[in-house]
């Protein structure tokens, strides 16, 4: 079966992002069934053993990354580099979240998002002083026009600016747009004109830069990712407060679903009869938890105070004091037909090392799956007596199975993909990325609760980000997240014989 024709049957396609209509339906014991990738076999759904390759359109460079036989690559939208439609704008720092989009004669649209986190009046993402939410502000998003046919990017431009620690975000309105996160929580006392953490719209047929507008009602707090319920217009929230703080899991009912502006109710995801409880470890994989949601009294609160200090404010201490779940440092998040899925970097039993400030040790990531109740509505939560429920669909068993989960997303044929961030200590070390140490993967996690390696950083100790299909699925998108240094993050485009394996 070719996979136009998988797509076809298998998954449904939503502004250019592959949403599998069922997923992972025999993860029951994953968490137990997860067994070490490092070789790169292909009896958990992989594509064999891994090697350095030199991307296509540099074929005198240097090795980037390590994938499997019969797969290639090309860079393009380096850091720090000039945009091929503007040489005098620079591609920005610090590439991360990103989604893809159907243009007219096959061409893909990527919206990227920049995390620069420079102090206030400084950064990379530049564009007109006119469209930026504060002018002290330097992150942003970069939109990247590539033809599969040529392997080329043809086309790119800012599409925001005047916003920072642009981390992930998600795609919205049915694949009209790509909402992007703030992953901070910085104002005026950091030396900002204005209050930041907020989530901002991209309409993906915009053309140029788009006026930055936050979206208030949607939180403040330091947001990583979105998704959305087509089925409903609920928006769903991850937050990544740092390490010892606690984060909660968030959705947003909007009073309009195709005008977030127009603002809405947010809630903090609980679990019925169990006040305050802590997800991040000592949890069953494929456990059902039946959730209740708690209002947020003040989503867009002005001065914000932490749940363990006197007085919190913080949007997350108020589900907390409310009876909301905590998790540690919420991730990626990918919406399929009728479930959600979401990431916890450092949860989990098998610890990293790391230990918090609030004495709780990290764990080596874990993979959640929310399914929404029956019968929920396009507004009005407080009416709804079916909160949906919650499972641990993963948990990673070590470091060399799966580390640190970033952002995800679903492969045509199912299968989750996770972006590994490894920011843990534990100085793991790879044979294909020689003296790089904390070494970064895409992981495959398949339908029977098996992992693979896919591709390994072979160039540096970045992150990867950002991963995301092209309509057709024949094309899957990366970044390297990178650092401020010229050439040191990229955006890849990787081909090659996919029904050879999960994804």
């Amino acid at each position: 079966m070719d996979r136009r024709t998988l797509l076809g049957r298998g998954a449904a396609v939503a502004g250019g992002a592959v949403v599998a209509s069922a997923l992972l339906p025999a993860l029951d014991n994953a968490a137990l069934a997860a067994s070490p990738a490092r070789g790169g076999s292909d009896q958990a759904g992989g594509y064999g053993p891994l090697s350095p390759l030199v991307p296509a359109n540099e074929p005198t460079g240097q090795p980037y990354l390590a994938l499997p036989a019969g797969f290639s690559y090309v860079v393009f939208g380096k850091t720090g580099t000039p945009l091929v439609s503007d040489p005098g704008t620079l591609n920005g720092t610090s590439h991360d979240g990103m989604a893809a989009f159907a243009l007219r004669g096959g061409r893909v649209r990527l919206i990227r998002n920049q995390e620069d986190r420079q102090p206030a009046g400084s950064g990379s993402v530049a564009g007109p002083a006119a469209t930026k939410y504060d002018p002290k502000a330097f992150g942003g998003v970069t939109v990247l026009d590539y033809d599969p046919r040529t392997r080329t990017l043809v086309n790119d431009y800012i599409g925001l600016n005047g916003t920072i620690v642009n981390c992930a975000g998600g795609i919205a309105y049915r694949g009209r747009g790509w909402i992007t996160c703030e992953e901070t929580i910085a104002g005026p006392a950091n030396g900002y004109d204005k209050k930041h953490g907020y989530a901002y719209l991209v309409p993906a047929d915009a053309g140029k830069t788009v006026p930055a507008v936050p979206l208030t009602a949607l939180g403040r707090f330091a947001h990583e990712a979105v998704a959305v319920d087509d089925r409903t217009g609920f928006v769903y929230l991850t937050e990544d407060a740092g390490s010892g703080r606690g984060s909660g899991f968030y959705r947003f009912l909007p009073n309009d679903p195709n005008k977030l502006e127009k603002g809405g109710l947010l809630q903090i995801l609980a679990i019925k009869g169990r006040a305050q409880v802590d997800l991040r470890q000592g949890q069953k994989a494929s456990a059902w938890l039946p959730v209740e949601w708690v209002d947020i009294d003040d989503p867009d609160p002005d001065t914000i105070v932490e749940a363990d200090k006197p007085g919190a404010t913080s949007v997350f201490a108020q589900g907390w004091a409310g009876g909301g779940a905590k998790f540690n440092r919420l991730e990626g998040i990918w919406a399929a037909k009728s479930t959600i899925f979401f990431s916890s970097t450092s949860g989990g039993d098998v610890k990293n090392g790391d230990v918090n400030s609030d004495g709780y040790a990290e764990g080596f990531g874990q993979i959640w799956e929310y399914e929404p109740g029956k019968g929920q509505g396009t507004r009005g939560g407080r009416r709804h007596t079916d909160g949906g429920r919650l499972r641990l669909v993963f948990e990673s068993p070590g470091g060399s199975v799966l580390d640190s989960p970033d952002n995800i997303t679903i492969s045509p044929k199912g299968s989750l993909l996770l972006c590994e961030d490894d920011a843990s200590d534990d100085g793991d070390l790879h044979p294909l990325a020689p003296g790089v140490e904390d070494v970064n993967r895409l992981i495959g996690l398949t339908r029977a609760g098996k992992t693979f390696e896919f591709a390994v950083n072979h160039f540096s100790s970045a992150e990867f980000a950002g991963a995301c299909f092209a309509p057709d699925g024949r094309t899957l998108f990366v970044n390297v997240f990178g650092g401020v240094e010229v050439g040191s993050g990229f955006t890849a485009a990787i081909t090659g014989p996919w029904n050879r394996g999960a994804l």
